[in-house]
């Protein structure tokens, strides 16, 4: 294993996110007290390619799939989307010689009430995947976003200039649930269906495209699954710490992996045989995050916010169940966020205190 990479930012880092894209497996965003900023990961070293003055705290980030490593492109360019500790979201754009901009949307009466928990541009392989992205609160709501509501993005709509015309603001559906959301995945797979976790437990399979009538309010829910362990915890009156975390397997649209509180589940949409997963214990503290890692499909990495062992990553094989505990820092440091780079070595980028860490992970593939 190499030794382990760090930057050290000018404040706490809140929010990991790699860009999972081919033509840009090397970018990472850093979401601080105040700022996102762009790291390009190579060699060993840490660039910074943007850095993006928001004013509030970062609480979720997710890159666009239109945006381009400069170490791929000449023509490269960054784009992403932020949410910002008072609701709001801003649009993230940057190209070779020009300034950093930032487009405002959705804050006030127009967008979320709660602290925005996740979020995930529209999956598939059309135009339409950097056209719309998808946002989830604590305030219950499900919110779709269409960037580009004015008409469906040509390619030189598409095109981010130094000096942007005057632009509307995005309009949004909104799909409501009865528990505050934690988590909203989407798939390569499909451009039609969202995966959406609440707090409470519940997984649902999301059709947003559907269109319900007067009379079938839920026609947009295709699969709801249920962690047992969250479940029950939910019948006593309790909550699990951290509202849990849910992920799609990058190679397999079937797979779905979670973390609740200590334990963590694997459901098979293809054989739900009455909905049970497949359960394991990770964290008896309690885990944060769940990733699975983008170029090894078999492999998972689970992180906890508890600081008892320190700042401390499981890595999991679906077919063992003993996890293999990569340790960043000792006690009392812990860490906050994580994600695996789509790179083709292994490679997690962790968030401990002021420093991003990027190890190597030595899997046996």
């Amino acid at each position: 294993m190499q030794p382990p990479l760090q930057f050290e930012s000018g404040s706490d880092i809140h929010v990991v996110q790699s860009a999972k894209h081919d033509d840009a497996a090397d970018l990472i965003a850093l979401g601080t007290d105040h700022s996102v900023e762009i790291l390009l990961v190579a060699d060993q070293t840490f660039k910074t390619v943007a850095s993006f003055h928001i004013g509030q705290r970062i609480t979720s980030l997710t890159f666009s799939p239109r945006t381009a490593s400069p170490s791929c492109s000449d023509d490269w360019l960054i784009e992403l989307v932020a949410a910002s500790a008072n609701f709001g979201l801003h649009l993230l754009t940057k190209l070779p010689n020009s300034i950093e901009t930032i487009f405002a949307f959705g804050g006030g009466l127009s967008g979320h009430h709660g602290r925005v928990n996740d979020m995930t541009f529209c999956g598939g392989r059309g135009e339409d995947s950097a056209r719309y992205v998808a946002t989830v609160s604590d305030d219950k709501l499900l919110f779709v976003w269409d960037l580009y509501p004015t008409s469906a993005p040509s390619s030189e709509s598409l095109e981010v200039s130094s000096s942007p015309p005057p632009r509307p603001q995005p309009t949004a559906y909104t799909i409501a649930f009865p528990h505050p959301l934690s988590t909203v995945c989407s798939h390569s797979a499909s451009s039609r269906e969202f995966l959406v976790s609440d707090a409470r437990g519940s997984i649902f399979l999301t059709d947003w495209r559907s269109d319900p009538d007067e009379t079938d309010f839920d026609s947009w829910r295709l699969v709801e699954l249920v962690e047992p362990f969250a479940l029950a915890a939910s019948s006593r009156g309790t909550s699990v710490h951290g509202g849990g975390s849910v992920a799609w397997r990058r190679d397999n649209p079937d797979i779905v992996g979670a973390v609740y509180g200590s334990r963590y589940s694997i459901w098979d949409l293809s054989k739900l045989q009455g909905g049970k997963p497949v359960t394991g214990t990770s964290f008896p503290q309690s885990g944060h995050r769940f990733r699975w890692c983008p170029t090894i499909p078999d492999y998972f990495a689970i992180s906890t916010q508890s600081p008892v062992k320190g700042a401390v990553i499981n890595i999991h094989n679906v077919g063992y169940s003993q996890p293999m505990a990569i340790t960043l820092a000792r006690w009392p440091h812990f860490c906050r966020d994580f994600d695996w780079l789509a790179s083709r070595t292994p490679c997690i980028a962790a968030a401990i205190g002021r420093r991003v860490i990027v190890v190597s992970v030595t899997i046996d593939s």
